[in-house]
């Protein structure tokens, strides 16, 4: 999913954090500065869904407005590929399965 905020809010004339801010405490969401800031201007890691129904409702917009669908970034069934992200300069190891009694597996 892609985060978009803060095109959503310009698309209805919003350009400053502070003003959709203001527009949400007054829908009851109190939300931090620095909260805020991440939501305007980063990619959330996660998000109620009590507030994102207030953003939307604030926005007059949908949610697919907010949250668009990027199904391109999900491996498909069966491939053993990971994403990018999480391989990116990590070395690949092999898992060995153990014994915790210390005693060697049987043989394959």
């Amino acid at each position: 999913m892609r985060w978009n905020l803060r095109l959503a809010a310009a698309n209805r004339g919003i350009w400053k954090a502070s003003e959709l801010q203001r527009m949400l405490a007054e829908r009851g969401l109190v939300i931090s500065a620095g909260k805020m800031s991440g939501l305007w201007s980063g990619r959330p890691a996660s998000i109620k869904l009590d507030d994102l129904n207030v953003i939307c409702a604030v926005l007059g917009c949908p949610v697919g407005e907010v949250l668009i669908p990027e199904p391109d970034n999900v491996p498909q069934p069966g491939s053993t590929e990971l994403p990018t992200a999480a391989t990116a300069g990590a070395p690949t190891l092999a898992v060995v399965p153990r014994r915790r009694d210390g005693r060697s597996l049987p043989p394959a």
